[in-house]
């Protein structure tokens, strides 16, 4: 199948804020693997509203003094959408802690679940965990966790919420559990345009930490009948419909190469390991980047094809990840 992606065609992919049109901006980050997220711009006359923080407050401070110098609105962001729990879109949440932060209240109580405080220590014990330590290094490396106050939304819902900038409409909807237990997308009809969070990742494996796998599809199919234009996503270049039909090929494939195996008796890292070798270099996706990403998304299809709803715990599937790492 040939996809056509504007992102990875003709739309530049550099560090920094791009203008989209009509008072939508995008702020990347190449090249979009772990930590390295997008955050978005809305701006209507003298009004703003933040799509996301980054994984820590330097990033932030810059990402906001860059969005200030070329649009006058964002000097006063009234909104912060955080669209999911992860600290690459919410660590830098304090640097607008007088702005309303709006959530859903499963992605809220993600957020207040997790630690940079834990992620700064375990940075600090990666040079003694051996090829652990040295593949969580190579991930969040260039990252200052210690650097960071949480601050949680003071705005949550479920389901829908209609917000407006300016005169300009903007719709949240949640679609989590997928990526995560609160995934939001935040859609600006009237600009053909959809901030998807991590339910996009362009030219990189996307992250199953949750799911079902069939609430990502869903995802996948309500941006389709949107018709957007323009598609942000969570990470990597900014796409079109080609990257979410992209993205949703891809999952569906992850449940095709699951089954057979978890019929057969493999377990999810035996099972992720003999795709990587049998099927990956041969698919489509043989240049999408961190590929061990693998891990996560079979043990993911295993524990839906088993019944079983907890996620395995991060830690162990970094330590499986590790192993399958360049």
């Amino acid at each position: 199948m040939t996809y056509t992606l504007d992102a990875l065609g003709t739309r530049d992919y550099s560090r920094g804020l791009h203008d989209l049109g009509d008072g939508t901006f995008a702020w990347l980050q190449p090249d979009g693997g772990w930590g390295w997220s997008n955050a978005g711009l809305v701006t209507d006359g003298d009004q703003a509203l933040l799509v996301d923080t980054l994984y820590d407050v330097p990033l932030t401070a810059t990402m906001l003094a860059a969005m200030r110098d070329a649009v006058p609105a964002a000097a006063d962001i009234a909104t912060l959408v955080n669209t999911h729990s992860n600290g690459d879109h919410c660590n830098g949440n304090e640097l607008l802690a007088g702005s309303e932060i709006v959530a859903s209240i499963a992605g809220a109580e993600g957020m207040a679940e997790e630690s940079p405080a834990v992620m700064a220590a375990w940075l600090a014990a990666a040079p003694d965990m051996g090829e652990v330590g040295a593949f969580v290094q190579r991930c969040f490396g260039d990252f200052d966790f210690a650097g960071v106050t949480k601050t949680l939304p003071t705005r949550t819902f479920t389901g829908h919420l209609d917000l407006a900038v300016g005169d300009t409409p903007v719709e949240l909807v949640e679609v989590g559990p997928a990526h995560t237990a609160g995934d939001v997308l935040v859609h600006v009809p009237s600009r053909r345009t959809v901030f998807t969070g991590d339910i996009l990742f362009i030219g990189g494996h996307p992250i199953v930490w949750v799911g079902p796998i069939s609430n990502w599809l869903a995802a996948c199919d309500l941006i389709e009948s949107w018709a957007p234009e323009t598609v942000v996503p969570g990470h990597g270049p900014v796409t079109d419909l080609g990257g979410v039909r992209a993205v949703r090929d891809y999952l569906e494939w992850i449940v095709e190469q699951s089954a057979p195996r978890h019929a057969e008796g493999m377990d999810a890292l035996t099972a992720a390991h003999d795709i990587a070798a049998k099927e990956l270099g041969t698919s489509r996706f043989s240049s999408w980047g961190d590929a061990e990403r693998l891990v996560i998304n079979v043990d993911t299809a295993f524990r839906e094809l088993s019944g079983v709803a907890e996620p395995t715990p991060a830690v162990e599937l970094f330590t499986r990840m590790a192993s399958l790492a360049d």
